[in-house]
């Protein structure tokens, strides 16, 4: 039948069963604001069309799959609901679970439909952050759960398989590297080797990185066994690679490393700033939000130095030279001094620092830096005053923001630009550095950082760290641990010689990558806590198989500080174990003396030491479905705007720092004439360990490619589709060649999920110096045919 259509990997058309009520259509243009899905023709004829007729799989959908969760009558279906021909439906759920999506910090709550022991399809349920929206990863990415390649049994490196940083990764040779063991003797092996390091050079030879895409529960035992147990603060997670700098610069300035109001607070903006942010690729369901308040009127700036598909509904895109963010911002700022547009009475009474930031931005005009920085002064006057002059304005930024060696800098003058017009701490107005794993924010907030305990209380400080002593029973280390860099080199060093390793993989996360994997094949000791033979696992001594998100119980933090609770959907393939109870097992074997009996006993203890957990007992976010911390009362909803008043600071203020001009690490020159950047794409998150094993998300996006500007591709005589090999002076990739008008002449932009051409082996390692995240937005690079 014409009305057919098994284009599309993940969604069957079958407009013979569409009845025209147009609630397809309408869940694109006004529910996800996407735009693809049309009606072609009139009366009885009328039916949807995808672009001008297009088949589905060919179009510009994106497959959010909002449509198919809208249609009545099965004319648009998940696939996995049909037999093999694609087009009967042979699949009826048995059970729904409500739960949490395991991708990015949106939040988005889930219906999980399941069928015996399988996830058959996801629904968007309406909970606070998404209500009822879910983008192609919540909807579509289920399947990595029941992949094949899961771990199943604890597993030991064969004495004849020596550990290499060159590695021939392959879940096909796992057996000719590791055997399987009892859980008796791996985890008497794993908790054994980590006590051995421990015992002969002390607790700074022991490392522990913990999860974001773990629970709460699991953040909270991960850094009280590396603290309690080995006695360092030698423990971080991926957050060191995402918004460290934003947590630094938001702990310096307002005094809480959160977010100061929820996205869905873009609905009462005036204005909405998007900073160093692809939010329709990163967090798709937050960008519903920001198009629909651009559609009903508000002032939407999107500042990048790509462009992208927000900038459609952009009032004022801004395209700025990659790493000048500072230029440009500081520019912004000095047309507000200059133009008298700050808000006097607010400064006054409550931020410091307003002198300060005055003087040194006053050199920053926008004729002098608009050959640093390609931005027309006429603009940059614009958005100055269309952002100070609203009644609500809203900053939200990404990792365009804080992955460079100024990432702390950048988030000064962000926070700089919402105190000095007054845009803080109203309904509409804020600052929001959007968070990117499920629950990075979580971990954070639960101490799984170097520098500090729960809810961001320093290490250094005696009284603090007294209070723990008390609570463990040990002396703690009274020094600031190594971050997820400096642990590596402190490796190389001969300093850390040992790690435990949950649920992250450094491997293909960390910047110049080799140098990574060599310092991991390098320790004597690593243990590894994992769903997948991942590259980091590849390097351990000990594999313990353990709980993907949807078979287990615990709480996440969203990026808008709101708790919520992920349930079992199925049981852990094989012997894999729960999460917390191999954390656990390790303590216990190291000579603690750990007797939780539930997820729930362990949140109780963790809300204990952490003043935001006030009011907000496990019984509550059970019956509630979500809590925003921090919550007054037991019966009160909690604050989704904070600093209405005052500022968490010993004085009750907020704190300008200015910021200078400090260019990237390496700059481009004869030798590496192009800069290369990195991220994520819409279909992959992270690193790629959960989607690249979604057999429906990696058919949308199966291969590794650069992104380069179609002129300059021209220019240098190659082609599109063509294989290229992208260097910079830390290693060469092979990969395809993609033409991308959004990619600015001189730029290049890479993925870093794909394994087969691993982007982070080209990034630059240099470190922001406040908060040690590397530059991973800027390196110079080269390119050429293969």
């Amino acid at each position: 039948s014409i009305f057919r259509d098994a284009s599309h990997p993940s969604i069957a058309v079958n407009l013979d069963a569409c009845i025209a009520c147009n609630l397809c259509m309408r869940a694109c243009r006004e529910v996800q604001v996407n735009d693809v899905i049309g009606m072609a023709s009139r009366g009885m004829a009328s039916l949807p069309v995808f672009d001008i007729g297009d088949p589905m799989g060919l179009s510009s959908c994106v497959a959010c799959g909002e449509c198919v969760q809208a249609c009545p009558t099965g004319a648009l279906m998940e696939k996995t609901l049909l037999d093999e021909s694609a087009t009967q439906r042979a699949v009826t759920p048995d059970r729904i679970v409500n739960s949490v999506c395991p991708f990015c910090g949106v939040g988005c709550q889930t219906e999980v439909h399941v069928k015996g022991e399988r996830i058959v399809k996801v629904d968007g349920r309406k909970g606070p952050a998404n209500r009822g929206k879910l983008c192609v990863k919540g909807r579509f990415g289920f399947d990595y759960v029941m992949s094949p390649e899961r771990l199943r049994t604890p597993l030991i490196r064969r004495d004849d398989a020596p550990k290499s940083g060159d590695m021939d990764l392959s879940h096909d040779r796992l057996h000719e590297v590791f055997r399987e063991s009892s859980w008796e003797e791996a985890l008497e092996r794993a908790a054994g080797g980590l006590k051995a390091v421990h015992d002969q050079y002390g607790g700074s030879a022991i490392a522990g990185f913990g999860s974001a895409k773990g629970t709460n529960e699991e953040a909270y035992l991960f850094q009280k066994l590396i603290r309690q147990g080995f006695g360092t603060n030698n423990v971080d997670h991926c957050t060191r690679l995402c918004h460290a700098s934003s947590v630094a610069a938001l702990m310096e300035g307002v005094g809480s490393g959160a977010v100061s109001a929820p996205f869905t607070a873009a609905q009462d903006a005036e204005v909405i700033m998007i900073i160093g942010a692809r939010p329709e690729q990163n967090h798709p369901v937050a960008a519903t939000y920001f198009k629909q308040a651009a559609k009903r009127g508000a002032k939407l700036m999107v500042l990048d130095p790509r462009r992208q598909g927000l900038m459609r509904f952009a009032t004022h895109p801004v395209v700025f030279e990659p790493g000048r963010d500072v230029a440009l911002l500081n520019s912004i700022l000095n047309v507000i001094f200059a133009e008298g547009l700050q808000d006097e009475q607010y400064i006054q009474a409550q931020v410091d620092g307003f002198a300060a930031l005055k003087e040194k931005v006053a050199e920053f005009t926008p004729e002098a830096m608009e050959q640093i920085t390609g931005v027309a002064p006429d603009l940059v006057r614009e958005v100055a005053r269309t952002f100070a002059n609203s009644r609500a304005s809203i900053i939200f930024w990404g990792m365009g923001v804080s992955q460079h060696v100024h990432g702390t800098d950048n988030a000064r003058c962000l926070i700089a630009l919402a105190l000095i017009t007054g845009q803080i701490g109203r309904p509409g107005t804020g600052l929001h550095p959007l968070r990117g794993q499920n629950n990075v924010q979580g971990a954070s907030d639960a101490g799984l950082i170097p520098m500090v305990y729960p809810d961001y209380l320093s290490v250094e400080d005696p009284d603090v760290r007294k209070r723990y002593e008390d609570a463990w029973g040990r002396a703690l280390d009274p020094n600031v641990g190594l971050t997820v860099v400096e642990v590596i080199h402190a490796i190389h060093d001969g300093q850390v010689r040992a790690m435990y390793v949950q649920g992250e993989n450094p491997a293909m996360s960390d910047p110049d990558q080799k140098n990574a994997r060599a310092a991991l094949a390098k320790l004597e000791h690593l243990v590894v806590q994992d769903i997948f033979l991942t590259e980091t696992a590849w390097h351990a001594d000990v594999i313990l198989p353990a709980s993907a998100q949807a078979e287990k119980v615990g709480t996440y933090t969203n990026s808008n500080r709101q708790l919520q609770i992920g349930r079992v959907v199925l049981a852990p393939p094989g012997q894999a174990r729960q999460d917390w109870e191999l954390i656990a097992e390790i303590a216990n074997r190291i000579g603690l003396n750990w007797s939780y009996g539930s997820v729930a006993e362990v949140y109780s203890e963790m809300a204990s030491h952490m003043p935001s957990l006030a009011n907000i007992s496990w019984d509550r976010i059970e019956r509630e479905g979500c809590v925003v911390y921090p919550a007054e009362s037991a019966d009160t909803p909690g604050k989704e705007i904070l600093f209405e008043g005052s500022f968490p600071t010993t004085d009750g203020k907020a704190r300008l720092v200015p910021a200078d001009l400090v260019p990237p690490d390496e700059m481009p020159d004869d030798e590496f004439p192009l800069v290369l950047t990195t991220g994520r794409l819409l279909e992959h998150w992270h690193t790629g360990a959960m989607t690249r094993r979604s057999a429906s998300l990696d058919a949308q996006e199966p291969e590794p490619v650069v992104a380069m500007h179609p002129r300059d591709i021209g220019e240098l005589g190659l082609k599109r589709g063509q294989k290229v090999v992208v260097e910079t002076r830390r290693g060469a990739v092979e990969l395809t060649l993609r033409a991308d008008r959004d990619v600015s002449p001189g730029m290049l932009f890479m993925p870093f999920c794909f394994r087969e051409a691993p982007a982070n082996v080209l990034t630059n390692p240099q470190l922001d110096p406040f908060g040690k995240i590397p530059e991973f937005k800027f390196s110079a690079a080269r390119i050429r045919a293969a």
